[in-house]
């Protein structure tokens, strides 16, 4: 497996020096949420080679894979006698420090972090092993102050991270347009404002900001608020798909356990499989495992509007990971990476070729 050759530009592996609306709320949450929810072993089925395996996810419905598979006991019944003990994450730099770490084992990521853990790492701890889900972010807006896209220079947007893969997309965007932003401050010719998630709906209603680049369901609960939306992410993208989450996997554990592995893989295809064929119920499955999570479920005007959105895909869309890193790379976020090895889908493939599916395609970027 080839080393990466270069290295993240200071400040990318966590979250840079905020502004100063959101410098008295770090402390609010962005980071681990410290909450494990230990499933009970399935009554039937054999132990694999683990005795459990430790998942990390974040409370979005961008990962709701993790929350139905988990709601409804679909992994669990996959893996057997190994128990699933899941834990939630507010923010990938946490999640990948936590694999790095050893405290996790296998997490539903986006794509910014599933590179720049590769990176940091020198290509020795991660691996994506599948997909999870594409689209589901929008560009939302105040309509009394942005009515085009050409109003949104000189306006205060919102992204939830310094670096994270919405905030490389709507910096890449910037670019595209033709305006300037240092990737680093923020400040330009628009001002990105890098705000947590949970913050982002009051410093909206505050007008501290004019609008946010963010996933579901933060752009949907902007929507409820008054916003409006102004562009949908997956519009920019060839036949409308792009990698929002993948499965990533510690190398050390792919090794020790390719069984627990491949059948975790059965389970997250089997979830979307049944996603995908019950879209009412796994809406209502993913948010009552946000209630179980946060203490409160979504109301109906914000999930029925986020939830048709997002794609939930086995395919992690590959091409689009590179297209990511090179959108980075543009806007001054990332050094050129050696992203060769950071796919290994031979246990995707062998699950979808049992189920008499086709395979899907690391985009040269696999595990020789």
């Amino acid at each position: 497996m080839p080393a990466t050759r270069t290295t993240l530009r200071r400040g990318l592996a966590a979250a840079a020096a905020l502004p100063l609306l959101i410098g008295a709320l770090a402390s609010c949450g962005y980071g681990s949420e410290a909450k494990n929810d230990e499933k009970k072993v399935a009554a039937e089925g054999e132990k694999l080679s683990a005795d459990t395996v430790r998942l990390g996810y974040f409370p979005n419905l961008t990962h709701a894979t993790a929350l139905v598979g988990d709601q409804e006991g679909i992994l669990q019944k996959e893996l057997g006698g190994t128990r699933l003990v899941p834990t939630t994450f507010n923010a990938g730099p946490s999640e990948i420090e936590a694999l790095n770490a050893g405290s996790i084992d296998i997490g539903f990521i986006g794509p910014s972090p599933s590179i720049n853990g590769y990176v940091k790492t020198k290509g020795t701890n991660l691996r994506i092993i599948g997909g999870s889900a594409s689209g589901g972010v929008k560009l939302v807006v105040n309509p009394a102050k942005i009515k085009t896209l050409d109003d949104v220079k000189g306006k205060r947007i919102a992204t939830p991270q310094h670096g994270n893969t919405q905030d490389v997309a709507f910096l890449h965007w910037i670019s595209e347009k033709g305006w300037k932003v240092d990737a680093e401050s923020g400040k330009g010719d628009v001002s990105v404002i890098r705000t947590d998630n949970k913050v982002t709906p009051n410093a909206y209603a505050s007008g501290a900001i004019d609008g946010a680049w963010v996933p579901e369901p933060t752009a949907s609960k902007l929507v409820s608020d008054g916003a409006k939306v102004l562009l949908d992410e997956s519009d920019l993208w060839p036949d409308k798909k792009f990698v929002i989450t993948n499965i990533i996997v510690s190398q050390k554990f792919l090794k020790a356990h390719p069984d627990v592995v491949e059948a975790f893989l059965r389970g997250a295809v089997k979830t979307n499989e049944w996603i995908n064929a019950n879209p009412d119920k796994a809406k209502a499955s993913a948010n009552a495992k946000l209630k179980d999570l946060s203490g409160k479920a979504l109301g109906a005007k914000v999930i029925d509007a986020a939830w048709p959105s997002i794609r939930f895909t086995d395919d992690p869309l590959a091409a689009t990971l590179q297209a990511q890193a090179d959108h980075a790379v543009n806007a001054g976020l990332l050094e050129k990476p050696e992203l060769g090895g950071i796919y290994d889908l031979k246990p995707l493939n062998k699950v979808l070729k049992a189920a008499g599916r086709p395979e899907v395609s690391d985009a040269g970027l696999g595990v020789k």
